[in-house]
């Protein structure tokens, strides 16, 4: 017996690499970026004019890239909240070189090399942009009045892996002018990230710094910036991410310290022992820093853990991204 659940528990182990090392679904739409293209999934046609959009919602999937089962879920989320019709659902796939070689993929779709794209590192090939620019150009998209009339918002929002990308993305890009001069919001939603971007050396966790020198590196404090961040101090990194709307979406049963998908690097187990606590403590490190307020909201999700369909579609996860 004890055998047998041996080799389950390596087979269970087995299995889960093998879906972190290779997707089941390539998205099926494309978008031209500099000489390569995104995979991206689209819950409406956007090469036609889209009158009736109101909302876009750009959903970032986790670790295992399967954007389309993140697309479904913020299709459920806006169904269930009554915003199918005014709302676009648009979910870019960061591909990795893995994916690529499984799929026999063209060279033109963008791959990284493995989890890089969290981090915002260039692309492998075929053009070595930034993930966090490929979000970019999806804004870019979105300003086009001829094929959006009617938008007012754009959420960026993302779960696990995706969070991680969503929370330094809101720390790097710039201020988008244009949203503003055509009166489209930008809001962030960021649920369970296993960590985030510090400004500073504090951290909720004391450790010796000997025995973790790079706890303060990116992605995990503002030392050896990505290149898409270059040209600005941490301070004016700071200013700008402060001023964001943003929401952290944390499940209240995301509390396993061992969790297999949870970042254990030492860098990490600084910020907290699990999801929730490092969470809050994110939260409270900000709150000490800016006393007198910022536009940004903690929301805990009562009865749910690590999974982002559950997070999206329960009713604080459809206020955070349906107010």
């Amino acid at each position: 017996m004890r055998r047998l659940l041996a080799l389950l528990l390596c087979l269970g182990g087995l299995s889960a690499q093998a879906a972190a090392h290779g997707v089941k679904v390539i998205s099926p739409e494309r978008l031209p970026l500099e000489g390569g293209q995104l995979a991206l999934g689209l819950s409406q046609d956007w090469r036609q004019p889209l009158p009736g959009v109101q909302r876009a919602l750009i959903i970032v999937h986790g670790r295992l890239r399967n954007a389309q089962t993140y697309l479904k879920s913020g299709e459920n989320a806006a169904g269930q909240a009554g915003q199918s019709a005014t709302t676009l659902v648009i979910a870019p796939q960061f591909l990795n070189q893995s994916d690529s070689a499984r799929h026999a993929l063209p060279a033109t779709l963008l791959r990284w090399q493995g989890n890089a794209w969290m981090a915002g590192e260039p692309a492998a090939g075929p053009v070595a942009i930034s993930a966090y620019a490929v979000l970019d150009a999806l804004l870019q998209r979105l300003q086009d009045r001829r094929l959006f009339p009617a938008l007012k918002e754009v959420v960026i929002a993302g779960h696990s892996g995706g969070a991680q990308v969503v929370q330094r993305y809101a720390l790097t890009t710039g201020n988008h002018p244009e949203l503003k001069t055509l009166g489209i919001d930008l809001r962030f939603v960021i649920a369970n990230p296993s960590s985030y971007a510090y400004f500073d050396a504090t951290r909720p966790v004391a450790f010796e710094t000997v025995s973790c020198p790079g706890f303060n590196d990116w992605k995990y404090g503002l030392n050896r910036l990505p290149v898409y961040a270059a040209g600005r101090s941490p301070a004016q990194l700071e200013q700008g991410y402060v001023a964001r709307d943003i929401t952290y979406l944390l499940g209240q049963q995301d509390t396993d310290p061992n969790h297999p998908a949870l970042d254990k690097s030492c860098a990490a187990e600084t910020q907290g022992a699990y999801r929730l606590v490092r969470g809050h403590n994110y939260f409270d490190y900000l709150m000490r820093r800016h006393p007198q307020g910022l536009p940004q909201r903690l929301v805990e999700v009562p009865g749910v853990g690590h999974d982002g369909d559950r997070m999206f579609t329960s009713p604080e996860g459809q206020a955070a991204l349906f107010p």
